[in-house]
């Protein structure tokens, strides 16, 4: 498959860069700035210089062309400020989802968060987070053009990765290593029964694969 990663240069991104490319798949990676691309071409994946928070639809659906899926992996950051949760965390993940339409992109998994809701409330930073996340996912969640998974990890670590996680529509509190993050992702691409489904992870006792078989119903 061709895989095209929104936030290609993030923590998880890079690590499902090297998964995808090591499982035979064609990976190209958007970022913001060129001198981020060596990391891309080192974990497998072609670099694509793309401000999403200034590009046009057409421009983002150009780079889509002729790709198989499409992962919004992107985010502001944890330094950044509201108004950055509007333009990257919803914003442009509604704009990846309207470019992968227009491309006819139909595989979309993105990467959201635990806690996720448009009507969360709350004046800190965070809360704004979990807010634009909330909003971007009832996009995706509304279109019928997209064969769409969402994600919503816990709380991130950089753990190594055990390979056993907690997949579920509600699984409760608790943190998951970025690897299995990244491990979840290639797996839930390579099972599109799982289209339809936003699933929260945190560490487990089931390997990764079994899993997502198990949320697919296989």
């Amino acid at each position: 498959m061709r895989i095209v990663i929104a936030g290609g240069h993030g923590q998880i991104a890079l690590r499902l860069e090297r998964l995808l490319a090591a499982g035979g798949h064609e990976v190209a990676g958007i970022i913001r700035r060129p001198e981020q691309g060596d990391d891309l071409r080192e974990a497998g994946a072609e670099p694509v210089v793309l401000d999403l928070e200034s590009a046009s639809v057409e421009m983002v659906a150009a780079v889509l062309q002729g790709a198989d899926a499409a992962v919004f992996a992107a985010g502001a950051g944890p330094g950044s400020g509201a108004g950055r949760k509007e333009t990257v965390d919803r914003a442009a993940a509604v704009l990846f989802a309207d470019a992968a339409e227009r491309a006819g992109v139909r595989r979309h998994v993105v990467v959201s968060s635990m806690g996720a809701d448009a009507a969360h409330e709350g004046d800190e930073i965070f809360d704004a987070y979990l807010r634009a996340k909330g909003a971007a996912d009832d996009d995706v969640r509304a279109r019928t053009g997209l064969e769409w998974t969402i994600l919503r990890p816990g709380g991130l670590t950089d753990e190594p990765g055990t390979g056993r996680v907690r997949l579920e529509a509600h699984t409760g509190r608790g943190q998951v290593s970025r690897d299995d993050v990244a491990a979840v992702l290639a797996e839930l691409l390579d099972t599109p029964a799982t289209a339809g489904l936003t699933l929260e992870l945190i560490g487990g006792p089931t390997p990764v694969d079994v899993a997502v078989k198990d949320v697919a119903g296989n």
